[in-house]
């Protein structure tokens, strides 16, 4: 058996070498632990003991990962920055995504064709790349895609680095979770019917918005938001399961780009609510409202106060930032990233993820780890849908093992 490959005289150089490798699963998993997730499923490929082992090592890879694409990544090539740098990165990624997430820019994703209106070349491209993205995770992966007109992105490598509010311009994130032990993550999709607006009650059950004591953050999107009845049906659906202790958070998006839980293709000229839940117990979350009063660092430092008090443990955690595209730039005189800026200045090692959108939803909220649900100011229960404002979102995923 050569199980280092490669013919000629140094392929059984090393009979005890070989012995090891084919016999000493603590040196096998060691030697696995330093390899990407795609090398690992061609190792497990070897033999029965490395099979064992990549499975166990697979096991043990429980953090999120993301790939992202900024103005540094953008080009006039054809395809987009974001499937570019998934393309390129996707072959160092050490888990094993089960749930991807990505948002993409829309002027650049749909393209430029999309919002002068030409129809049938705005169905054609956006799916294009959108199906490009696809065929780079595995078949049993569920992938769900937005474009909005604006990303929040924290840049590859670490979640220290420095995150970016990219209101105009190519870009794009995608985060991966991996399988996560006592941890679900659920998409859910519900297309708006104008001859049926009624919301089952077992439509919700079965994705896990109700009936569900396990449900601890919904993020919750509706996409083509524009068009006639499209914004009452968002809150049609959002009503359903608002009133529970969960964090809700999310907001108005372009288009939906991307769900391959679905069965049906996709119609992009529909309107309808996607997201995701995460249910478990070793989840905690909080979010923050940044209103219209909050116009400059120091009460935008304020807020992030207020997020900093609820305790989240930061390891593990992700953040995400959904604000208005009336905000930004123009909105803090000329400065940019000032809400992104203050978010790492309390959080340096969190990294940062988001859209700028048309249209915000949720409020301040804490679940913490005995699911105890709290409120930092006096937002009303039913207040969940704003304007002009921005949404700031810890989610905690437990402690790394």
């Amino acid at each position: 058996m050569e199980l280092l490959g490669g013919g000629g005289r140094g392929s059984c150089a090393d009979p005890q070498g070989t012995f090891v490798l084919g016999n000493l699963a603590e040196v096998v998993e060691r030697v696995l632990t330093f390899l990407p997730a795609k090398a690992l499923l061609r190792a497990a490929g070897v033999c029965r003991l490395w099979r064992e082992c990549a499975r166990r090592v697979l096991r043990l890879q429980r953090g999120v990962t993301w790939v992202s694409a900024g103005l540094a990544g953008a080009g006039r090539r054809q395809d987009h920055c974001l499937v570019r740098a998934l393309a390129e990165e996707l072959e160092n990624v050490h888990i094993l995504p089960q749930t991807v997430l990505y948002m993409a820019d829309s002027e650049t994703f749909i393209s430029l064709e999309e919002c002068r209106g030409h129809k049938r070349a705005r169905k054609r491209t956006t799916m294009e790349a959108a199906f490009a993205l696809e065929k780079l995770f595995p078949k049993q992966c569920h992938i769900l895609g937005i474009v909005t007109p604006g990303i929040v992105v924290t840049p590859m490598g670490s979640g220290n680095n420095r995150p970016q509010e990219i209101e105009i311009g190519e870009s794009g994130f995608a985060l991966l979770f991996p399988q996560i032990e006592g941890i679900k993550i659920q998409p859910f999709h519900f297309i708006k019917d104008p001859k049926n607006l009624t919301l089952e009650r077992h439509q919700l059950t079965e994705v896990g918005l109700l009936d569900n004591p396990e449900l601890r953050v919904v993020l919750v999107f509706g996409y083509n938001c524009c068009k006639v009845g499209a914004n009452n049906y968002l809150q049609r659906v959002v009503s359903a399961f608002s009133d529970m202790n969960v964090i809700l958070a999310g907001g108005q998006v372009d288009n939906l780009a991307s769900l391959t839980s679905d069965k049906q293709p996709l119609d992009i000229d529909a309107t309808g609510v996607v997201g995701l839940s995460f249910s478990g117990h070793r989840i905690q979350s909080a979010t923050v409202l940044l209103n219209e009063d909050v116009n400059d660092e120091k009460t935008v430092e304020a807020a992030m106060q207020r997020l900093k008090a609820a305790n989240i443990p930061e390891r593990n955690t992700i953040g995400f930032m959904f604000a208005c595209v009336g905000r930004g730039f123009q909105y803090y005189r000329a400065k940019g990233n000032v809400e992104a800026d203050a978010f790492r200045k309390f959080f340096p090692s969190v990294p940062l993820f988001g859209f700028f959108g048309n249209g915000e939803i949720g409020c301040d909220r804490i679940v913490t780890g005995n699911f105890v649900l709290k409120k930092c100011n006096e937002v009303k229960d039913d207040d969940l849908f704003h304007s002009y404002t921005t949404i700031m979102v810890l989610i905690h995923l437990g402690s790394s093992k």
